[in-house]
């Protein structure tokens, strides 16, 4: 993990590899953000001229990268672009300014120390820039160069993430600084380690190598950790995870994780799908859809990785996390579309397509979750292609059996940078999944089969409980160019908004 600190010193006074600034398109032209006046001092007032003759235009994300002038004791100064100049007595966005940091981090992999002196107006600005710079500085290399990587780039290993990163502007010793900085420093961590976790190969995160790391991860954090393997769940009657773990040589599990605070009040519950490898069963993905699956435990990941942060920042509110983790394969012994699953409640679920299998390990775990009666349930998973289709792969679906909830939590996801949109739960669309074998089908009709999913799932959650949903099919996993603090591959998407939303039950204000 990058390490991070906040400094006092002056851009002119710091050592480091590189100087990070902002710049911003103003109405008469490029304009050098607020942090950085000793900076453009130090090139005589004219580093937008510069920046200018070199081509930026400020646009958000843009890096440019200048050599550094004397009076300055760094190589290099990077520019990255803020977009447009905020109106008169506005702070820059803070999501902006995370995304800046991000980029700036990502273009200076490989270099051990960078001071990033970017507009830093209060404690939130210090968390935007913080949060960005080290989720920026992320990459997964633990499959890459072998005996090279300790030699480094120049030697043919991986190029290693930016070491460490200076807040300049943001001060120790102020509490609400180093608090910013403390928060920031715990969520990038817990978002790089659910990245690490999507991107592992599925021939080494099984669902038993997951529950172990779930497991040890926990017992360090003071985490009460329950992990039910297939005879626990067999015995239990959880025949949607079984059914669907079943066909695969790697068993299926049940990790409960459960953090507690002694004053607390509320209990939230977050439920994550944990497929480690989705072939699609019987129902077999056509060639081009399987070289991703890896990723769809991508909630599941989210979970942990939440309750994790929860522990570490010692909320007052308790959380329970609740991984269900199966591979889905097929085989003589996997489930076929027409067999019927008896669920962990009862109810007879009619399998009319396998590769419809995270709405039957989330059903099982669901059900379980409700037993306890929390304050509310959020599951998370990567859930239907339909959601991608519908919002796009960088907005994730917000559902729910509640609007005010559903309102809350759609706000809390854009407040901490994560694009989501809320959806309906149509009644007419439960119809559809009417089985004449079975209590209900696994499928409805295809359009809308985001929204059906959704409704396959409102069926297993206890009566008069809070509950949300979160499809994260888009966001969980980023094919294309990084941008801002997004790599390619895992993203960690949803750690934020679980993190944020208890945040928010432990202070009794969901706004």
């Amino acid at each position: 993990m990058t390490a991070l600190t906040l400094s006092t010193a002056g851009p002119a006074t710091l050592r480091a590899d590189a100087l990070v600034v902002g710049v911003a398109k103003g109405p008469k032209g490029l304009v050098v953000a607020a942090g950085a006046e000793a900076v453009d001092k130090a090139y005589d007032g004219k580093l937008a001229a510069v920046l200018d003759a070199l081509g930026a235009s400020g646009a958000e994300g843009e890096t440019t990268k200048l050599p550094a002038p004397d009076g300055l004791k760094v190589p290099v100064v990077l520019a990255v672009g803020l977009g447009s100049v905020p109106e008169t007595d506005e702070s820059y966005d803070e999501e902006v300014l995370r995304r800046a940091a991000g980029a700036a981090a990502r273009a200076l992999h490989g270099s051990k120390k960078a001071a990033f002196a970017l507009p830093l107006d209060d404690a939130s600005a210090v968390t935007a820039v913080a949060e960005g710079a080290l989720l920026g500085a992320y990459a997964f290399t633990a499959y890459q160069g072998g005996e090279k990587k300790a030699a480094g780039a120049k030697n043919g290993g991986p190029k290693l993430p930016l070491a460490e990163v200076a807040l300049l502007g943001a001060k120790p010793r102020d509490k609400e600084h180093k608090a910013a900085a403390e928060r920031a420093t715990i969520v990038a961590t817990e978002v790089n380690i659910t990245r690490d976790l999507v991107n592992t190969p599925p021939n080494d995160l099984t669902p038993e190598a997951f529950a172990a790391v779930a497991s040890a991860t926990a017992k360090e954090n003071g985490i009460k950790v329950q992990v039910l393997d297939e005879k626990a769940l067999i015995k239990g009657g959880y025949g949607g995870i079984m059914g669907v773990g079943k066909g695969s040589e790697n068993p299926p599990r049940l990790v409960k994780l459960s953090y507690t605070h002694p004053k607390a009040e509320k209990t939230l519950a977050f439920v994550g799908k944990g497929i480690t490898y989705d072939s699609g069963g019987i129902s077999l993905k056509p060639a081009g859809h399987n070289e991703t699956m890896k990723c769809d435990m991508a909630g599941a990941a989210a979970v942990f990785a939440s309750v994790v942060a929860a522990a570490k920042l010692g909320l007052q509110v308790n959380v329970t996390g609740w991984l269900a983790l199966a591979e889905n394969m097929p085989s003589g012994s996997a489930t076929k579309p027409g067999d019927v699953l008896r669920m962990y409640t009862g109810k007879t679920v009619e399998v009319l397509n396998t590769d419809a299998e995270g709405r039957l390990v989330l059903g099982d775990a669901l059900a379980k979750a409700s037993e306890e009666n929390p304050d509310a349930i959020v599951d998370v998973a990567t859930l239907t292609g339909a959601m991608v289709l519908a919002l796009g792969d960088r907005t994730f679906a917000v559902m729910s059996n509640d609007d005010a909830f559903r309102t809350a939590v759609h706000e809390i996801a854009e407040e901490v940078g994560e694009a989501s949109w809320p959806m309906p739960l149509p009644a007419d669309l439960r119809k559809t999944m009417d089985s004449p074998t079975a209590d209900i089908a696994n499928m409805g009709v295809r359009m809308g089969g985001g929204l059906i999913a959704g409704l396959f799932l409102q069926e297993f959650v206890g009566e008069g409980i809070t509950w949300a949903h979160l499809d994260i099919a888009g966001p969980a996993f980023h094919e294309g160019a990084p941008y801002g603090y997004t790599p390619k591959g895992g993203t960690g998407s949803a750690v934020r908004t679980l993190v944020r939303l208890a945040e928010r039950t432990a202070t009794g204000d969901l706004g």
